[in-house]
């Protein structure tokens, strides 16, 4: 690495952007790492890019680590990395190269990894740059195709569908597991109310289950041991706090309840007001005269949800196929800070990625309680995303709380076939 000047651009680049590591945790990454990548052999000082091809990465957290895979590939002005969970990909195409470190901007999300690099190996951290001290170590090799072990042995067999259990104190919520297994190989995710852990991938390893997902804002790993051929004991972490045992009995007949059925209207009401602002500041209200006599999906979400990005990408092909058919979308977004530049900032990322062509407005930080606030005819608000359905006489038909998004397979099929048949019929009244 260069030692002087090519770290020294590296602070100097990220003191005027996100928050800077405070502390013992500046001097850890700013020093002694930065004295492990002067020690990497080959590519000190070059401007060598990291090798193209399939690396596999790890987030160091709460004593475990957790893989993913990402690609990276060389382009004329710089590399790209592709993110690896399952079928799903997610391109990162805003890197800066400084030297032999890299700062890549993690998609949608106010999130980032800091890293040295040679050719074979990264070392750095991801980090939440909205949260003040959110670091997590991050390391990476290149040429390893493998997630969790080379050489798994597969021994129990954990596809089809299992009733779960997350435990947490006294308390347990419900969840539908739904996996598929070829030789060792293991994908799928869990199923909540509040919507689904997307696309998890991972191995059957003799007894042992274990998957992991990491989108850029998200990071889960799960571990499960089968104790019977019809039942499993595991854990689940997530991030750089949470942890969480589950349990899980096979059960091909379980299901959720109905998410048509968790939020709804308080007594006496029939139909949605508000009056929020939108990206320029202007105020807008679904009362507005550009709204009357149409379809309304009014969409609650933040740009810091998975759940919700998925649902975005959805609703956003749907509308720019169906805009003419008197129907629009009005997302009312709560964002990690209660700040409508910020917002605007997350939102406009947002929409550009997605090419969304329907209204936004912001309502808020991203809390349930604060968005039970803004539109207080609802009885409660279970999950970001939930979505209104109003039809064209102003009158609130359907409120669906959470997302199966495509991670799930039949669950999202069954969504995109009922969400159709539903949204025709309102067109058609």
């Amino acid at each position: 690495m260069n030692k002087g000047g090519g770290m020294w651009m590296f602070k100097l680049q990220r003191a005027g952007g996100v928050k800077k590591l405070s502390g013992d945790f500046r001097l850890i990454f700013f020093f002694i790492i930065p004295l492990a990548w002067s020690c990497s052999s080959g590519t000190e000082g070059t401007g060598r890019l990291p090798g193209e091809g399939v690396w596999r990465g790890v987030l160091h957290l709460q004593d475990q680590e957790l893989p993913f895979n990402f690609m990276v590939y060389h382009r004329d002005d710089g590399p790209e990395i592709e993110l690896m969970n399952g079928v799903e990909r997610i391109l990162l195409d805003e890197i800066s190269v400084s030297g032999d470190s890299m700062n890549i901007q993690m998609h949608i999300f106010d999130t980032s990894i800091e890293t040295g690099y040679t050719a074979e190996s990264m070392t750095g951290y991801w980090q939440k740059n909205y949260l003040e001290d959110y670091v997590i170590p991050f390391n990476a090799t290149f040429g390893e195709t493998f997630r969790f072990t080379g050489d798994p042995d597969a021994m129990a067999d954990f596809s089809g569908r299992w009733e779960v259990y997350f435990l947490s104190g006294s308390d347990s919520s419900l969840a539908v597991g739904a996996f598929t297994q070829r030789a060792n190989r293991l994908e799928g995710t869990f199923l909540k109310t509040t919507g689904d852990y997307r696309y998890l991938e991972g191995e059957a390893d003799g007894d042992s289950l274990k998957l992991s997902t990491f989108d850029g804002e998200h990071a889960y790993l799960f571990k499960g041991k089968m104790i019977s051929e019809d039942l499993i004991s595991g854990m689940y972490w997530s991030g750089k706090t949470w942890s969480q045992p589950w349990i899980a009995r096979k059960n091909a007949e379980i299901s959720l309840p109905d998410p048509d059925s968790l939020t709804f209207l308080r007594p006496g009401y029939d139909r949605i007001e508000f009056e929020l602002p939108a990206m320029d500041g202007r105020p807008v209200s679904v009362n507005d005269p550009e709204f009357r006599d149409k379809v309304i999906i009014l969409q609650i979400f933040g740009t810091w949800c998975s759940n919700c990005m998925d649902e975005t990408r959805f609703l956003s092909a749907w509308y720019n196929r169906n805009r003419h058919r008197d129907v629009e979308i009005i997302a009312i977004a709560f964002e990690r800070k209660d700040d409508l530049n910020y917002a605007r900032e997350r939102i406009t990322r947002m929409k550009e990625r997605f090419g969304i062509n329907y209204e936004f407005l912001f309502g808020g930080k991203s809390d349930k309680d604060i968005a039970a606030r803004v539109l207080p005819m609802l009885n409660t608000v279970v999950s970001f995303p939930t979505t209104i359905f109003i039809d064209k006489h102003g009158k609130v038909r359907k409120i669906h709380t959470g997302f199966s998004g495509p991670g799930t397979g039949i669950y999202y099929d069954k969504f995109v076939e009922e969400f159709n048949l539903f949204m025709d019929k309102l067109l058609s009244g």
